[in-house]
């Protein structure tokens, strides 16, 4: 027997899970829906997904080590990394997701341009999935209607996923990302060399932040908010290029875009044979919004899960196996996510608590303990004193700009 596995959406998710599949000899299909997209996103990436993933050097268009922090009353704070071999990196989307769907094919994974329309959900526990796509490969729009049967199905296709809805897994809040490129001239890009700006207030988001990302040759320019306030999106980009139209001034959009971000897991992330994974599974941080690293490595958890529970591939995983892959999850990244939360509850809640925040920004102490957790992805665990010291910061930041609620 050859276990078969049908992965659904080839983002920095389904090739990092095809990738962990295909080397370990299991038969390993990826569906793309189309292959050259550009996914809008911010296109941030933290240091250690470079190494864990083995990412050249050439999809990271930026090497970020300055980051601005800008308040509601424009207060500006640098925040910057100091040891010269760190730094976030900035992708275009199209460029990473297509070096590692590529890299997951050459390994072996056998990539389908199709999208999936309907998958079938087998009466027991032994019979495969049928998933029905309409296959691209001619170069059409509408496809040629195609069937693939499998033993094990990952949905990796994002926010808006169809697998998740074949399953049943239940629906989570969103939050709604615009963003616009804009081209920049030769002397404004350069300010934007190594450098990433972070805008907080009412007029640039009501529970989020926007941001200006360095990119190869132009600067993404964006902003979130929650589904509730979707209908104030184009108001709240205005308001982020406004706040930053001096840095802007001569700049050309060059392409507009627009996508949900999730909130929080779906209810259901493992039902019968099918695992969820990245957005689609609801990986993104509250606070930062980050989603990238947290696909790739949810994926990878989830693919190494199965390789292991089939024994290289020679026994068909069962739903308690794949649930393993979410308990590895939780307990290593759960506080992460709930710290996160607790820092966009009190943070993001109205300019004084935002003003407070940026204030905090320009400690030390702070600034290192936020970029070894971002750059590394974990909680780092302060020295007592200094945890006293940044809690007292907190607190006195919030009196002071009147921001504790009763």
């Amino acid at each position: 027997m050859v276990l078969r596995v049908a992965i659904v959406g080839s983002g920095p998710a389904g090739s990092s899970a095809a990738e962990t599949l295909a080397k370990a000899g299991i038969e390993t299909f990826l569906f793309e829906r189309k292959l050259d997209n550009a996914k809008p996103c911010g296109g941030a990436i933290p240091l250690c997904m470079v190494s864990e993933f083995d990412l050249p050097p050439h999809i990271i268009d930026r090497r970020v080590r300055k980051m601005k922090m800008i308040s509601p009353s424009n207060i500006e704070v640098d925040i910057n990394i100091e040891k010269e071999e760190e730094y976030i990196g900035m992708c275009r989307r199209e460029i990473m997701d297509g070096f590692m769907r590529d890299r997951a094919a050459t390994l072996g994974a056998k990539l389908i341009n199709g999208t999936v329309h309907k998958l079938d959900i087998p009466t027991n526990n032994t019979d495969p999935y049928t998933l029905h796509y309409a296959d691209h490969s001619d170069g059409s729009l509408e496809g040629t209607m195609k069937s693939l049967k499998a033993d094990l199905v990952i949905g990796a296709d994002g926010a808006n996923s169809r697998v998740a809805k074949a399953i049943d897994a239940g629906d989570y809040n969103y939050a709604i990302a615009f963003q616009e490129r804009i081209r920049l001239p030769d002397h404004m890009m350069d300010y934007y060399q190594d450098r990433a700006e972070m805008y907080v207030g009412n007029d640039v988001s009501p529970d989020f932040y926007a941001w200006v990302f360095p990119k190869y040759d132009h600067v993404a320019v964006g902003t979130g908010t929650m589904k509730v306030n979707q209908a104030q999106i184009k108001k709240l980009q205005a308001g982020i290029r406004a706040r930053a139209a001096h840095r802007l001034v001569g700049g050309e959009i060059i392409k507009v875009e627009a996508h949900p971000i999730p909130e929080h897991p779906r209810p259901r992330r493992v039902r019968g044979r099918v695992a969820l994974v990245g957005d689609a599974a609801g990986t993104v941080t509250k606070s930062s919004g980050e989603g990238i690293y947290f696909a790739a490595k949810s994926a990878r958890m989830c693919a190494e899960t199965i390789v292991q529970a089939s024994n290289g591939g020679t026994r068909i995983p069962t739903e308690d196996d794949l649930k393993q892959y979410l308990k590895q999850w939780d307990k290593k990244y759960g506080l992460t996510y709930k710290v996160l939360d607790i820092l966009q509850t009190v943070f993001y809640r109205s300019d004084a608590t935002r003003e407070a925040f940026v204030e905090m920004c320009a400690d030390r102490d702070v600034q290192k303990m936020t970029f070894d957790s971002y750059l590394y992805k974990t909680v780092v665990p302060a020295n007592p004193l200094i945890q006293m010291k940044i809690t007292a910061k907190t607190i006195g930041s919030l009196l002071r700009g009147n921001a504790l609620a009763p």
